[in-house]
């Protein structure tokens, strides 16, 4: 990779992080509140994906219950991506689709949080985690690609970051992400 290739690649960040300040500001504000409103009501937030976004979602969790920018008491959120011997317990004695849901089954109460991390949108265990949530009366929260994919049609909120491209969607997943634990800390504490 040579310099201008360079300048190129941070030219296209800086113009995914203008839609998105431009397209979804709103949005953003808006599930920041209903994550703060269920914190307020002892709820948990609860944080899922699949490979970077699994990594993503375990960062984000870490910081609300470790500390964003502020010492402050631990706030209730948590990721079940985490535990490998219940996701290969359940892939196993199951499917891999499930690996979510049955855990969302085993640990989410009415008025929880899912906060849902696809770059596709189509991740099927995913699906089926926030189709359990619904069940359960458990809000569910997406961070998706572009197109949103299924996610996009049955997620009570669903914030499609302006690419189809996976190594942008995650570059604006993570600014999301953490831009919504600095509203939390700052509303909360």
């Amino acid at each position: 990779m040579n310099k201008e290739k360079i300048e190129n690649t941070l030219k296209e960040i800086s113009k995914n992080f203008e839609k998105l300040s431009i397209s979804k500001s709103g949005q953003i504000y808006e599930v920041a509140n209903q994550l703060i409103y269920s914190l307020k009501k002892n709820r948990k937030i609860i944080f899922l994906g699949n490979g970077g976004s699994a990594a993503d979602a375990q960062h984000l969790a870490a910081e609300l219950v470790g500390r964003y920018k502020k010492d402050r008491k631990a706030l209730a959120g948590i990721a079940i991506t985490t535990d490998t011997s219940t996701i290969t317990a359940i892939s196993n004695d199951t499917s891999f689709d499930y690996i979510f849901s049955r855990q969302l089954e085993a640990i989410g109460n009415q008025g929880d949080v899912i906060l849902a991390i696809s770059t596709s949108g189509n991740s099927q265990n995913i699906i089926e985690a926030i189709l359990k949530a619904r069940e359960m009366g458990i809000t569910s929260v997406g961070l998706t690609g572009e197109s949103g994919g299924e996610m996009g049609k049955i997620c009570d909120y669903n914030i499609c970051v302006p690419s189809n491209r996976t190594d942008r969607i995650q570059e604006m997943h993570i600014a999301v992400g953490q831009i919504l634990c600095e509203i939390i800390e700052d509303s909360l504490c």
